[in-house]
């Protein structure tokens, strides 16, 4: 998988509200806010739970408290009806697309579509069945890594490898919905990327730019992040989604900071070589006669950075001056090769 960093994922997740237009409305939102990627989720109520009345399938707290997960499951779904039509959509304005499958059947299902990525969700991660028969694609796998331990994300990532998986990202996640600053330990970026030593980057649902802005400086290269439109009032996913022109300011952000980390040898811009000239560097503030001696007198370090450096100052005093000097005049190179100091 190649793309340009950071790699900005724009997640429509439960927000289309079961409208296609609003589902195709935040396909060209995320386009024209400068995410690189679109991505949807593929699953019926029924591939992801019973519908149950027992208190084992019941939410008790959290964002979406009081819910059965059946009903939740059934409110939040992108229609499979819908998935073709999105995918051609997106073609259209040139932005990519992909899915979360949520069991064997939605894998199938996506590869008729073509498919270019499949996204493993953090709470999937442990179906490692799941697992194989995305990696049996041979296509680019995403995995979120949220509430897992490292043991877990090695059973993830070797699975996926073993089974034909070549280009494998792991996201650090926050499985809270939404993440408090609290939650984070964006150090799991680095260690994760020297462990299992792939791409790895941050599925954020915060609702603090800094977040994924401090993830991008500590090495995170694809960010994924829930959108919604800037009207919009009501979403399953509403309380940690990027709203409207947020997406754009988002993403403007974690470009800049990108940049900002520059590159991975000591480097100096271009520009800051004009700044030389306010460094210090010895000059006549007094006349100096051909043959008089360099005192503190006569000679100073001062601003600006027209003679030598600083470090020659006390290889000059008590020095006889090579030549003649006017007040304000800057001691230049030859002065120490005439007075052989530069050996």
């Amino acid at each position: 998988m190649k793309f340009k960093l950071p790699f900005l994922i724009a997640e429509i997740s439960a927000n289309h509200n079961g409208d296609f237009k609003q589902a195709t409305r935040l396909v060209k939102l995320a386009k024209e806010s400068g995410a690189d990627a679109v991505k949807i989720q593929t699953y019926t109520p029924d591939s992801m739970t019973l519908n149950s009345n027992k208190n084992f399938f019941k939410i008790k707290k959290g964002l979406w408290k009081g819910y059965k997960l059946w009903d939740l499951y059934n409110d939040a779904k992108t229609p499979y009806k819908w998935h073709k039509k999105l995918f051609q959509y997106a073609k259209k304005l040139n932005i990519k697309i992909f899915s979360t499958p949520f069991d064997e059947d939605a894998v199938d299902f996506l590869e008729s579509l073509d498919c270019p990525i499949y996204k493993v969700a953090s709470f999937e991660m442990t179906d490692l069945i799941l697992i194989k028969k995305i990696a049996q694609t041979k296509k680019p796998i995403i995995i979120s890594t949220g509430m897992a331990s490292l043991k877990e994300i090695s059973e993830a990532y070797n699975t996926a490898k073993r089974y034909g998986c070549k280009d494998i990202t792991l996201l650090y996640c926050v499985s809270n919905y939404p993440s408090n600053l609290s939650d984070f330990n964006l150090k799991n970026i680095p260690i994760l990327k020297k462990k299992f030593k792939c791409r790895v980057g941050l599925s954020d649902h915060s609702t603090n730019n800094i977040v994924a802005n401090t993830a991008v400086a500590l090495g995170a290269e694809v960010i994924e992040k829930h959108i919604a439109l800037s009207d919009q009032k009501k979403g399953l996913d509403i309380e940690f989604s990027l709203k409207g022109k947020e997406i754009k300011k988002f993403k403007d952000e974690i470009n800049n900071v990108y940049r900002l980390k520059g590159k991975n040898s000591f480097f100096r811009s271009k520009t800051e070589k004009t700044s030389k000239l306010l460094r210090r560097s010895i000059f006549a503030v007094n006349s100096i006669k051909k043959g008089e001696i360099f005192t503190k007198k006569n000679i100073r370090r001062i601003r600006p950075g027209h003679g030598i450096q600083p470090k020659y100052y006390d290889k000059l005093i008590n020095k006889k001056s090579p030549k003649k000097f006017s007040k304000g005049e800057p001691v230049n190179k030859n002065i120490l090769e005439k007075l052989n100091i530069l050996k």
